[in-house]
């Protein structure tokens, strides 16, 4: 009796290949990612040369966003049917040339139209997400999928790369033409090591209705929601925040971008235990945790820095309220890993209802996520230029956390009672 309880707990063998395809599909995610972020620092110098506004900086910032997310539902659909390996080489190989000429763009309008072509790299998370999980038994996707997310780490690698290269060139010019170089030796070194599984692909016969009939599930909008906040959020604090540290405390764009990327590593490193995290711990209950830190955060970061006089009995009294940039960065950090776990927990509620149409789906919220990445850089443009308060941004991600919250409470009671009078009926009959 005791041999097959061992078994049952013997973990699921991982096919050959699946690690191969795994490390190479997490490097070339990454530097997707680092290409779909190239404005976030490239759109410091830019913004100066060109004399934007806050506004159209976001816009500019968050432009390859929009291309990268529209792409995504598409894309998860071709992964399905045609595999993953020549999707991804293919979708690396069409942004090699859009990334060099954008050193040759000097308007707005240029750099828009190149931004929307150079973004494609981002729809590379829904290439690579159902790619990788497909490699692997159910019981180890979280961590596959969570591996793979950590190229969100990406950003992190602009942030350094990126300064160095204007500061040492003396011309932002010089990093979409290093950047173009790296795209296409990426694309290479990913096909020599990736794989192929034809067993992976969806049946041909299934149209693109069939695959995007799912979109009718409440389940998938609910997770649309959560992603916007925590890939989305993600994305649009990245393209926010170096520009941030230096108009709030005054720094240098190499020292602020170093700073920006305590945001931005942990949440896209940190992933991987985000996935492992989700495994042990369920989606629902790493998510739930996920949003609260996230609150608080945010309603912390949200206070600007404030200067008021108290009149007291012996006089005036002067006080001031503000985060110190070591208090601040020490937050970002945390919301930074909150969202790294935030982001495989989400993807492992996908990977647990909708098995055999994970690309679809992925797709789709993958969507979602990547548009509130094009959105919500615009949104702390608008609110800065309207506001003159540059914690307004924080102000307006503290909303979109109240929502989940109150979403995932209402949609887990109702859950509870489904399955209590599913009991109930089973046990009448």
């Amino acid at each position: 009796m005791a041999t097959p309880t061992r078994a049952a707990r013997m973990p699921e063998p991982v096919p050959p290949g699946a690690w191969t395809t795994l490390a190479s599909s997490t490097f070339a995610f990454t530097i997707c990612f680092a290409v779909w972020m190239l404005f976030a620092v490239l759109g410091i110098p830019l913004k100066k040369e060109l004399g934007l506004n806050e506004t159209e900086f976001g816009l500019l910032a968050a432009t390859p966003v929009l291309s990268g997310s529209l792409i995504r539902v598409p894309l998860g659909i071709w992964t399905d049917r045609y595999g993953g390996r020549v999707v991804f080489f293919v979708l690396m190989l069409a942004t090699v040339i859009p990334i060099w000429l954008i050193s040759y763009a000097h308007t707005l309008w240029q750099l828009l139209v190149l931004g929307l072509f150079v973004g494609l790299a981002g729809g590379s998370f829904s290439v690579g997400t159902p790619y990788v999980a497909r490699w692997f038994p159910r019981s180890r996707q979280g961590l596959a999928m969570g591996i793979f997310g950590a190229g969100n780490s990406g950003a992190a690698l602009t942030k350094f790369v990126a300064p160095a290269l204007i500061l040492t060139a003396g011309t932002w010019e010089i990093v979409p033409r290093v950047y173009s170089v790296a795209m296409l030796v990426t694309a290479l070194v990913f096909w020599v090591g990736s794989r192929s599984n034809p067993a992976h692909r969806v049946a041909s016969s299934t149209g693109w209705r069939e695959q995007l009939a799912v979109m009718r599930d409440p389940r998938v909008w609910r997770y649309s929601q959560y992603y916007s906040v925590v890939f989305g959020g993600y994305v649009g604090l990245s393209l926010w925040m170096t520009k941030y540290y230096i108009g709030e405390y005054g720094f240098d764009m190499k020292v602020a971008a170093f700073l920006a990327a305590c945001f931005s590593l942990p949440g896209g490193v940190l992933r991987a235990i985000g996935g492992w995290i989700s495994d042990r711990y369920g989606a629902h209950r790493t998510t739930w945790w996920v949003m609260w830190v996230s609150w608080v955060g945010f309603f912390l970061l949200s206070y600007p820095q404030t200067d008021f006089v108290i009149h007291t009995t012996t006089g005036p009294q002067s006080f001031r309220i503000a985060l110190t940039p070591m208090v601040f960065t020490f937050l970002l950090f945390v919301v930074g890993i909150a969202f790294a776990i935030g982001k495989a927990s989400v993807f492992k509620f996908i990977s647990n209802d909708f098995t055999h149409n994970i690309g679809a789906v992925s797709g789709v919220v993958g969507l979602a996520g990547g548009l509130g990445g094009f959105v919500l850089p615009i949104l702390f443009g608008v609110l800065a230029d309207l506001t003159g308060v540059r914690s307004s941004c924080f102000m307006l991600m503290y909303g979109t956390v109240c929502v989940s919250l109150v979403w995932m409470h209402y949609s887990q009671r109702a859950e509870r009672r489904r399955k209590e009078q599913a009991v109930g009926l089973t046990q009448a009959a």
